[in-house]
């Protein structure tokens, strides 16, 4: 044991941090960096010295500080906070700097102008999951004011606190007169019903903030976090939003409960890429969007040739957190590389980029060329071969082309070797599958693909859409029902929700229930009032119901949108239904107007 003396004391440790500092930096660095100088001047340093604080160090975006008294502590956070609320009222969008503070009391070590020891981590690690403008403080500082300070309080419970060995009572500061943080917008404001959560560990995994400063590496970071949500799909143990629900928060401050409100969810993922030369970082952090707290938190380096491997480990580091129970060896097979051409990759990540705009003909030519050119690169590559196939069918829904011999046997190609290379790859299986029955009409094979799809990846939202529609050119109704719910429910903010509630509406068709499909298609025009499927269901249904003026003005709209429709050719359009089912939807748009 060593004899050397260490200096001690009992101190309140305040620990703050800008939020999203490497965000607001990457927008703007020099008018970030001239701000928060400012507000030092202006504020922060005032603050500290009114209450008599130290600063024992500055950390670019953040300080960490010394009192004398947990009571002075927490009024000067306090003041802080209230501070920073009135300066961001007439801040951009965006562009408003949000400080994170924690505070805890304990014993410290003095060294030189320093301090370490527990004291200080814990205050760091308070401050990582108090909300962006709030304070977090802990129980021992809870109790030295409790009765002192005109300040309420909620309790947080026990926090888990990074390379702290047992959990922390917690909390959370209530600003009373505070600026909310987060300004809500969209659906946000119209305070949807919040969904409830699954029987199983939920997450929803946002849109990474591409820190590269170049607007064209936007689909990297997409395409990470498209990796890590089919990654973490691969658990069955788990339930995983889309990513076409998680996306619609892109571009958004967001706040994590309203999140975890609108899409039903336990936990939400949210991270930043920076891609620099030939290396990349991986920041991640997964919240408790029922309490706002910091579950994880972790940062991944490496060179572009461990692009993967840095994915498998933020994969691994999430499962960890939130299902421990998982065993090693599922965790192993949702490890896939999808291919290992970083060329390729990078060229299917564009495509994907074009894919989910769901825009006009030129924007679906651009993704499938671009599909084209990944597989080119990188022959073995099974989801480049499954989007390419799904290029074909989206065409031929939009009547963009009249599927030629030629582009039946392409899809055929494309659609066999994304099935060849992606025997256990749950999207090379749907979309294989799906092409092949929709334009190659093979049902039977491609219902069989898509079933065990569904068998290997039950959180796939995908998948589940297509077994909606196999379902209904096999017949059966009732199943199509329950795998497009399966399917909105998995995915409830979807840009495709469209398309799900349109199969609804032709399953309730199939079922003679045309109230019902009138209803599920008028939804689905409300998301997109020129998209045909809708419409073809809208007047199909409204005019079996007697309905004859909605039911043509439905098929004006589909007319001119299609103006090459009939009844006779009506076969070729729609997937490989049942005769007797198709005669029925025939007569329903005959009775609409639709010529012969």
């Amino acid at each position: 044991m060593s004899s050397e003396h260490v200096d001690r004391r009992l101190a309140a440790i305040l620990a703050a941090d800008v939020a999203g500092s490497c965000r607001l930096i990457g927008i703007d660095e020099e008018g970030t960096l001239a701000q928060l100088k400012a507000l030092r001047k202006t504020l922060f340093d005032p603050k500290i010295t009114d209450h008599r604080g130290r600063i024992v160090k500055n950390t670019g975006d953040g300080a960490l500080v010394e009192f004398g008294s947990v009571v002075d502590a927490v009024r000067c956070a306090v003041e802080i906070q209230r501070g920073m609320a009135e300066q961001n009222i007439d801040a951009p969008q965006g562009k408003q700097i949000e400080f994170r503070i924690g505070i805890h009391v304990g014993d410290i070590i003095i060294d030189e102008n320093d301090i370490f020891g527990d004291g200080v981590n814990i205050a760091v690690r308070l401050e990582g999951i108090a909300e962006p403008g709030g304070v977090c403080i802990s129980d021992d500082a809870y109790r030295q004011i409790r009765g002192k300070v005109e300040i309420a309080c909620d309790d947080m419970g026990p926090q888990p606190l990074k390379n702290i060995a047992e959990p922390m009572r917690a909390w959370r500061v209530r600003l009373t007169g505070q600026t909310p943080s987060t300004v809500q917008s969209g659906p946000a404001v119209s305070q949807p019903r919040a969904l409830p959560l699954p029987d199983k560990p939920s997450i929803a995994v946002l849109p990474f903030t591409n820190m590269s400063g170049d607007p064209e590496q936007e689909y990297f970071a997409d395409g990470m976090v498209d990796d890590i949500i089919t990654a973490l799909s691969h658990f069955k143990a788990l339930f995983v939003i889309a990513r076409n629900s998680s996306f619609t928060y892109k571009g958004r401050a967001v706040d994590v409960k309203q999140v975890g409100h609108e899409l039903g969810v336990r936990y939400v993922l949210e991270g930043s890429v920076r891609k620099a030369a030939n290396r990349v970082r991986i920041t991640g952090q997964l919240v408790d969007t029922s309490t706002g707290a910091h579950l994880w938190a972790d940062r991944f380096d490496g060179g572009l040739g461990d692009i993967f491997d840095l994915q498998d480990q933020v994969t691994e580091s999430v499962v960890g957190a939130i299902a421990p129970v998982v065993e090693k060896a599922e965790i192993e097979r949702a490890k896939r590389k999808p291919t290992e051409s970083l060329d390729a990759y990078a060229l299917y990540l564009r495509g994907l980029a074009k894919f989910y705009q769901y825009g006009s003909r030129k924007v679906n030519d651009e993704a499938l060329r671009l599909f084209n050119s990944a597989i080119e690169l990188d022959p073995d590559f099974a989801s480049a071969y499954g989007r390419a196939a799904l290029c074909y069918v989206r065409a031929k829904i939009n009547g963009w082309i009249s599927v030629t011999p030629n582009e039946i046997a392409e899809v055929t190609r494309l659609a066999q070797r994304a099935v060849e290379l992606g025997k256990d790859d749950v999207f090379a299986l749907a979309a294989g599958g799906f092409a092949l029955a929709h334009i190659v009409r093979d049902l039977e094979l491609g219902a069989a693909l898509i079933d065990r799809a569904l068998g290997l990846n039950s959180n796939s939202a995908e998948a589940w859409y297509c077994g909606g529609w196999a379902k209904i050119w096999l017949g059966e109704p009732e199943p199509a029902l329950e795998r497009f719910a399966r399917a909105m429910r998995l995915s409830p903010l979807d840009p495709r929700v469209t398309a799900m509630q349109a199969g609804t509406a032709h399953a309730h068709f199939l079922q003679g229930r045309y109230d019902e499909a009138a209803s599920w298609a008028a939804m689905a025009l409300q998301g997109s009032a020129d998209y045909q499927t809708g419409l073809r269901v809208a007047a199909a249904s409204n005019a079996m119901a007697g309905r004859l003026e909605q039911a043509q003005k439905a098929m004006a709209r589909l007319r001119q949108l299609n103006p090459t429709l009939r009844v006779s050719t009506l076969k070729n359009v729609v997937g490989p239904w049942r005769a007797e089912h198709l005669s029925r939807y025939e007569e329903g748009l005959r009775r609409a107007g639709l010529p012969e």
